[in-house]
């Protein structure tokens, strides 16, 4: 067989690249009802249905090979309005082959207004990743791609565990002010943590760590739950969350943030109304 030329490999890996953005990605080495995943499944929902119809709910954005196994972007795009009627309760994110493989529980409230969440993941092996919904009916819907990634989770910490320390719990809480009013208007969360899985082995003391991560964050909007998360060490070091809240006048956005040592973290952002929703 004659060699794949150089140009002819770049323009596979950026159809493949393309690919990843569009629909379901599968490995055909790798079953999307493996063994590993109706373990997962089974725990987690028992015999309840999940459709791998998610058309007009989510679709999951994830690349097919990551540039950095231990900060792999996703996101979860939703195309369900949030409204009380009908809104998305739950989002889960599964890294089927990761040590610990559910990352993270996202829960909403119909004040999200959209219930899309961008995140960064540790990803240990190349691995099915899952998002799935959970609807307020209780209904499933799952959307699956196939990462290529390896030591994400065993990796060591990308900045000085020294200086990480240093500042642990610090948060950076911000919107887009430029959201019209009464719109889903997106939020960044950033927790200064070092997210440490205790699989990453010292080279020259042969020890590991003890493990030390960010197990739960909740942002409340003028007081009521807006968006909650339970997650592990399958999220990257210093996690970081993309999320929207539909904000109505002025208000007060609160995060707490408490880690596997039961240490806690909280911060505040003062939001104003908009001049078009002020007058």
């Amino acid at each position: 067989m004659r060699p794949i030329s150089v140009p002819r490999r770049t323009l596979l890996l950026a159809g493949a690249a393309m690919l990843a953005q569009s629909g379901p990605v599968r490995a055909a080495d790798d079953g999307a009802d493996n063994e590993r995943w109706r373990a997962i499944r089974k725990s987690m929902f028992g015999n309840r249905p999940i459709s791998e119809d998610a058309r007009g709910i989510i679709t999951l954005e994830a690349p097919l090979r990551a540039a950095d196994a231990a900060v792999v972007p996703v996101a979860i795009r939703t195309q369900l309005s949030q409204t009380p009627g009908r809104y998305i309760r739950k989002l889960m994110l599964v890294v089927d082959k990761n040590p610990s493989p559910v990352g993270a529980t996202f829960s909403f409230t119909p004040q999200s207004g959209r219930a899309d969440i961008e995140t960064r993941v540790r990803v240990e092996e190349y691995s099915h990743v899952r998002a799935i919904a959970e609807l307020n009916d209780g209904s499933l819907v799952m959307q699956v791609r196939f990462i290529k990634a390896a030591g994400g989770c065993s990796a060591p910490a990308g900045a000085d565990l020294a200086a990480a320390m240093a500042n642990l719990g610090k948060i950076d809480l911000r919107i887009d002010e430029s959201t019209p009013p009464d719109q889903p208007t997106r939020v960044q969360l950033t927790v200064n943590h070092p997210n440490i899985s205790g699989l990453a082995i010292d080279q020259l003391t042969r020890l590991a760590p003890a493990p030390h991560y960010v197990r739960s964050i909740e942002v409340r909007w003028a007081g009521q739950p807006l968006m909650s998360a339970d997650v592990d060490f399958s999220i990257s070091e210093n996690p970081s969350l993309r999320f929207y809240f539909v904000r109505q006048g002025a208000g007060e956005l609160r995060a707490d943030v408490v880690d596997n040592k039961d240490l806690k973290f909280h911060t505040t952002l003062a939001v104003k109304a908009s001049p078009a929703s002020s007058g």
